[in-house]
């Protein structure tokens, strides 16, 4: 198992708590490469599939984000709590962060960003997408005006409303149905993502926050069941996956 350096004072006892250390980005063993990303085997698949009915729609969906280790979700949620990366509110407008308290600054931070061990992306089977056919990774900003009205990933937008369901995906943070603000970019597997869900337990993600050298601690950890249920747990309700597929991964479970 590969662990993520930032948490490897833990001990061994204390490893062998967390059931699946892979729902909280402490490992990636259970992933395979799909281009130069790393998703699980059923949702790389899943999404070849998905990219070439769109392509034949005339839409180029290309992945900007994927997996995400515990390490690497800690150095942006760092660099937004110590005021080096940009922080936005549900508007897309600049926060000054100077000027809120320690709760205030987190609820700030979780408007756009995962909190660490916290973040779907650990999972292998949740990406972000971009229509490459009208605006380039480099250009791509992932903010809601791309994907509305006449922005160039609006088409696709629209397109995963109607079509992601017949391959295996939906978006987990829509409007009113997610603690997360809204991201249309934001596509689940959720044959796989909804067991991971359902298996995910905030007392792990207490262990290892407590002895990681992450910026408001103290404030996450005395709030911290309240952000999991606000912020993992609240998401849009999955489409009901096929009783045999869902009983297979159960069985033997892709972590």
């Amino acid at each position: 198992m590969r662990v993520a350096r930032q948490i490897e004072q833990l001990s061994k006892a204390q490893l062998t708590e967390i059931a699946h250390p892979a729902l909280y980005g402490l490992d990636e063993t259970h992933l395979v490469q799909f281009e130069q990303f790393l998703l699980t085997s059923a949702t790389a698949t899943a999404f070849k599939k998905m990219q070439q009915q769109a392509q034949s729609d005339g839409i180029n969906i290309q992945i900007c984000s994927a997996y995400r280790n515990f390490e690497r979700q800690m150095a942006i949620w760092n660099g937004k709590a110590q005021g080096k990366r940009p922080l936005l509110d549900i508007n897309n407008n600049p926060v000054h962060f100077a000027n809120l308290t320690d709760e205030q600054l987190v609820d700030a931070i979780l408007c756009w960003s995962a909190l660490p061990g916290a973040s779907r992306h650990h999972w292998g089977t949740d990406i972000d997408v971009f229509d490459a056919n009208n605006i380039s990774k480099t250009e791509l900003q992932l903010v809601t005006a791309e994907y509305i009205d006449n922005g160039p990933c609006a088409l696709l937008a629209q397109w995963l409303v109607d079509n992601a369901a017949r391959f295996g995906f939906y978006l987990p943070y829509q409007p009113d149905q997610s603690g997360v603000s809204p991201e249309a970019w934001h596509i689940s597997y959720y044959p796989e993502s909804s067991l991971f869900l359902s298996q995910y337990r905030a007392e792990s993600l207490r262990l290892l926050l407590s002895q990681a050298e992450i910026t408001l601690q103290s404030a996450l950890l005395k709030q911290l069941d309240k952000l999991v249920e606000h912020y993992v747990f609240y998401v849009a309700s999955a489409p009901k996956s096929s009783n045999k597929y869902s009983n297979n991964l159960l069985e033997k479970p892709n972590l």
